[in-house]
C-alpha cells in the first residue's frame, strides 16, 4: 500500500479523453490503494458551479478533496473554493508565477504538477511549494539534471496522476525519488 496519493482523477473530469466511466469516486476508494488518497479532479472540468457537490461526493468516500488547476486564469474561482490541497500547472509564464505565490498565501499545501512537461522554471517556483515527481510524467526529461538542483530546496510528493485505474502506482516515481535520494513529504496523517 502507498503511503499517500493525492493526484487521481475521477469521472468528475468528464473532458479528459483519459478519464474512464469506470473511474468513479467510489471505485477509487474502494480500491484502498494508499494509506490517504486525494482526488484531484480539473478543476475546469469540476467547474465552479458544481465544485460543493463533487467535495461532497469525495469526503463521503473518506478522501482528501483536492482540485487541479491550469494555469493562472482559474486561479481566483480556485481560490474561492474549499479543498485540503490544490496542485497547479505552473507553465513557464509570469502570470503562473504570480499566481502561484498567491496559491501559497492561502496557506494550504500547493503542489507543482509535472513541472518537467509543463518547462515550468523551479528557479521561480516558490520553496514553500512542493514539488511533483509523478509516474505519467517523469518520462519527458532527464529527471536527474531537471530535479537534481532541486533536492536541498523542495519537498517533493509522488504521485500516480491516475487518469485511468490501472496507472494507480507509482513505480517510476518512486524509483527516481531514490535515485535522487529524495524523501517524500507525506501531507496528511501519521
Amino acid at each position: 500500500m502507498l503511503p499517500q496519493d493525492l493526484h487521481i482523477h475521477s469521472t468528475w473530469s468528464s473532458g479528459d479523453a483519459s478519464v474512464v466511466p469506470e473511474q468513479t469516486i467510489g471505485f477509487i476508494a474502494d480500491l484502498r490503494h494508499a494509506r490517504v488518497a486525494g482526488i484531484s479532479d480539473h478543476f475546469e472540468l469540476v467547474g465552479e458551479d458544481f465544485f460543493e457537490d463533487y467535495s461532497r461526493e469525495v469526503r463521503a468516500a473518506d478522501l482528501k478533496v483536492g482540485m487541479e488547476i491550469d494555469g493562472h486564469d482559474w486561479v481566483p474561482a480556485a481560490e474561492a473554493a474549499e479543498a485540503d490541497y490544490r496542485i497547479f500547472h505552473c507553465y513557464d509564464r509570469d502570470a503562473d508565477y504570480k499566481a502561484l505565490n498567491r496559491l501559497v498565501e492561502t496557506g494550504q499545501p500547493v503542489i507543482v504538477a509535472h513541472p518537467n512537461a509543463l518547462n515550468t522554471n523551479l528557479y521561480r517556483v516558490p520553496p514553500e511549494c512542493l514539488v511533483e515527481i509523478n509516474n505519467r510524467y517523469i518520462w519527458r526529461c532527464d529527471w536527474r539534471s531537471y530535479y537534481g538542483p532541486f533536492v536541498d530546496r523542495f519537498e517533493f510528493v509522488m504521485s500516480s496522476d491516475a487518469h485511468q485505474p490501472n496507472w494507480l502506482n507509482q513505480t517510476v516515481a518512486r524509483y527516481v525519488a531514490t535515485q535522487l535520494g529524495v524523501r517524500e513529504k507525506l501531507l496528511f496523517g501519521p
